[in-house]
């Protein structure tokens, strides 16, 4: 891989000319930071293609961020009387309400995508409530391409402890447990032509790939498709997303980098380089969802470079993400 630093308008922007393996062909692209990006932690970019805006959260600030495309700037809110928020997912049919995790909850909240503030209007969903569950809080979710929502928690203190689960939230306060014992439930997408739903749960340092039935939301068949190997400590995938021709690209935090992995024999397509350590995660988006944005971290040790990245020239699409279906919910 031969690649070029370039500072350019104080933006730090990274080019990549790449030869990949046996096909002896090239792909070049571009990385930039967003203006005025930086985060302690940003993570879960959902593409409002309606808004035209990729919104996320700084998860330990209790912050919602929205990119408007158009405008290139970052809008943020703090939610009143929360110091955490872990995913920020539009509920369907509204411009104004937001399915967002907040430590044991999923709370719609409302926020114009402008203020600077905005607030908790209903609970959707209470989980994890007795002391087995204390350090436990709400991690990463997405919907599936029904507009069903999985959302998984994680394990805070010591995630060894493997008392996480991931949730299909069914209706108001009420969901179906999918996975059990897990340390921190990550990165989930699917594939709806395949009929398969890949999953990370980043203490198992793999991505694994389930059978899908549609109709009804069930998985069965665990597959490790992926397996981060030889990696030093620190090093584990996290988010993820998929394309439009079913290769998945994963954020792997601890190694500057998203990997484009095809999921048929979990050969490494592609290693784009970004410029921060603790990549968190991935999700297409632009006008023509050939964008591909990497949100970051700066936990350990702070750099100032945590912010959330632009990705072109790939040469790859990617899907529409779902906006959250409930069913019964009088919001």
């Amino acid at each position: 891989m031969l690649f070029k630093l370039i500072t350019f308008l104080g933006l730090v922007t990274l080019l990549f000319v790449c030869v990949l393996g046996d096909n002896d062909s090239e792909a070049s692209y571009k990385v930039e930071a967003l203006p005025e990006s930086y985060a302690h932690l940003a993570e879960g970019p959902h593409w409002d293609i309606a808004a035209q805006s990729l919104y996320m959260v700084d998860i330990l600030a209790g912050r919602l961020r929205r990119f408007d495309y158009k405008s290139n700037k970052i809008y943020e809110c703090q939610i009143e009387n929360e110091t955490l928020a872990s995913f920020i997912i539009p509920i369907d049919g509204f411009t104004d309400q937001f399915a967002v995790g907040i430590k044991h909850r999923i709370s719609s909240v409302k926020w114009d995508g402008i203020s600077k503030s905005c607030k908790v209007h209903k609970t959707i969903l209470t989980v994890e409530e007795s002391s087995k569950y204390e350090h436990n809080r709400f991690n990463d979710a997405k919907c599936d391409p029904r507009g069903r929502l999985f959302a998984g928690t994680m394990q805070q203190s010591d995630s060894k402890k493997r008392t996480a689960n991931l949730y299909k939230v069914t209706d108001l306060n009420s969901y179906e447990l999918m996975l059990t014992k897990l340390g921190i439930s990550n990165g989930l997408t699917w594939n709806e032509k395949e009929n398969k739903f890949y999953y990370i749960d980043s203490d198992d340092f793999n991505v694994k790939s389930f059978d899908y039935d549609l109709n009804n939301g069930k998985i069965k068949n665990p597959k490790v498709i992926f397996e981060l190997s030889g990696y030093g400590n620190g090093v584990v995938p996290d988010g993820m997303t998929i394309d439009s021709e079913g290769f998945l690209f994963t954020a792997i935090n601890g190694d500057s980098a998203v990997f484009k992995i095809d999921p048929k024999n979990g050969e490494v397509l592609l290693k784009i380089k970004i410029p921060a350590k603790e990549v968190t995660s991935v999700a297409f988006g632009g006008p023509h969802l050939d964008i591909l944005y990497v949100t970051t971290s700066d936990k350990t040790p702070p750099s100032g470079r945590s912010q959330t990245y632009k990705v072109t020239g790939l040469g790859s699409k990617g899907l529409p993400m779902k906006n959250v279906k409930l069913e019964n919910i009088d919001y």
